[in-house]
């Protein structure tokens, strides 16, 4: 079907072309010149009539002539290219004829497109609904992976799905639950296993444990007192002695026997004022009976550590706790020189609500980690997923590191541009359909597809939290069973031959 023809001047990257009919963006078309059939993509459409053109000032002519008709009417859109079809979707080296012909692609030609070696099914062409689109897996997990949606847009279907498809080939997920979305979720590809945001503070090393007593770098006399005191409790423990579970009460416990001692340094009394406070914050953090939290990761499930019920601060600790161990671990690895060790510790991090984790505008340990293992994870196996309803708040640096972005409905203009920022392949004619994207409609971009896609994402088959809540339904349920007590207790009274 034939959707326009190319007029003006044709570049390598795009051509304009003018149509008597109203194709859709989204759409991909196919240009055949010079031996060629290279692939496009509609990206932008208007609609004009030369008889009626801004110029025009005098609104009575202007009715005069629109009752006329819309012969004069035109459309002229913009199509980037894409590649040759019939060479590896390879940028073409000559321009298109301008003239030439611009057809909607065949459903072959498209099928052939979202054919990839190791598919994750996302959904369909959201032009094309009987058109499977499939992103390849290694990508995904070796390049990093952006999702990002104004709230309500579809963002905890679409990771849902992608954790269902992941499972299939028993890829070890980790998700950084902050809202408990996932816990008791069903996936018909594997299982969940729930972690306990817990750390045994064996696990933990001297610059961990500072930080969390907010012992500052300058801060030398208080450092070396901590330091004695931190070694002395992991000894305890290890040769279980300790008279606590709390790690760190039992280092406020040796500072103070230290403190009463004639003499003492006064700076141990300021470092125990710091641990005291950090015991009101990190409380229930610690578990010296527990393994290494990354020994509880199991194969072929979606191991969920589940964070609604800690704060930012304890959400932070834990996060950065097991990347860095995460990472040493794989280094470790790598350096052993055994390729089935390393692969053996492959994981793949969905972190939600990456805006909090890692923000854009302060730092954090968690942020640290989370762009260490951004910038270094592809190298020792280890994935990311950035999850995020507020992409403007989310570090710029991580960001730029995913290779691959899945972009649901964005309104807001500051979102738009700090995501354009970050992704080289997210175009301006791109940008502008953010907007008009319904729910469970995205972009999808970067390496693990070979074309920049609009798709609509399949609907999740499995069960899960993170719906909207029926507000309304609850309260007027609420009201109709009162009413319904109140006309039973009249009954009741009326029974018992009692008059109001």
């Amino acid at each position: 079907m034939v959707v326009g023809i190319c007029v003006g001047e044709t570049s390598l990257a795009e051509v304009t072309f003018i149509s008597d009919k109203m194709p859709k963006v989204g759409e991909y078309v196919t240009i055949e010149y010079d031996g060629k059939k290279v692939l496009g993509m509609i990206e932008n459409l208007i609609r004009g009539n030369d008889a009626l053109n801004v110029d025009i000032n005098d609104f009575k002519a202007i009715q005069k002539i629109s009752k006329i008709g819309v012969e004069d009417n035109y459309i002229r859109g913009k199509v980037k290219i894409l590649g040759d079809v019939n060479d590896n979707l390879k940028l073409p080296r000559t321009p298109a004829l301008p003239g030439t012909e611009i057809r909607l692609a065949d459903k072959d030609v498209l099928e052939e497109i979202f054919k990839v070696k190791n598919p994750i099914k996302l959904g369909t062409l959201v032009n094309q609904r009987d058109v499977n689109v499939n992103v390849e897996a290694n990508p995904i997990l070796s390049r990093h992976l952006a999702i990002l949606a104004m709230t309500g847009a579809g963002k905890s279907n679409t990771v849902s799905v992608l954790i269902d498809q992941l499972l299939g080939y028993s890829i070890p997920i980790f998700v950084f639950d902050m809202h408990g979305e996932y816990k008791d979720a069903i996936f018909p590809n594997g299982e969940v296993n729930i972690i306990k945001p817990k750390i045994n503070p064996l696990y933990m090393n001297f610059y961990e444990i500072k930080k969390l007593v907010n012992i500052g770098g300058n801060s030398f006399i208080q450092e070396r007192h901590f330091r004695r005191a931190f070694k002395q409790a992991k000894k305890m423990l290890s040769d279980g002695v300790a008279h606590t579970n709390n790690f760190l009460q039992i280092i406020y416990d040796i500072l103070e026997e230290d403190s009463q001692v004639e003499g003492s340094d006064k700076q141990i009394v300021d470092v125990m004022n710091k641990i005291d406070d950090s015991m009101d914050r990190y409380s229930n953090l610690f578990d010296n009976n527990i393994g290494n939290i990354l020994s509880n990761i199991k194969k072929a499930h979606a191991n969920v550590l589940d964070l609604s019920q800690v704060d930012e601060s304890v959400a932070s600790v834990l996060v950065s706790h097991i990347l860095r161990n995460s990472l040493q671990r794989s280094k470790d690895a790598a350096h052993s020189g055994n390729k089935k060790d390393l692969l053996d510790n492959s994981v793949f991090f969905i972190l939600e609500e990456a805006h909090i984790l890692a923000p854009n505008r302060r730092e954090s340990d968690s942020k640290r980690w989370i762009q260490r293992v951004a910038r270094e994870g592809r190298k020792f196996g280890l994935g990311l997923c950035l999850v995020s309803q507020s992409p403007k708040t989310v570090d710029h640096d991580a960001l730029s590191q995913m290779n691959n972005m899945i972009i649901l409905r964005l309104v807001e203009p500051e979102d738009q541009r700090h995501v354009q920022s970050a992704s080289e392949s997210l175009s301006q004619d791109l940008v502008n359909q953010l907007p008009s994207l319904n729910v469970g409609e995205a972009i999808v971009l970067g390496l693990m597809s070979k074309v920049p896609t609009l798709v609509k994402i399949d609907e999740f088959k499995g069960r899960r939290h993170g719906d909207d809540m029926d507000i309304v339904s609850y309260f007027a349920d609420i009201k109709q069973k009162e009413a319904e007590e109140i006309k039973r207790l009249e009954q009741e009274t009326l029974d018992m031959g009692y008059d109001y």
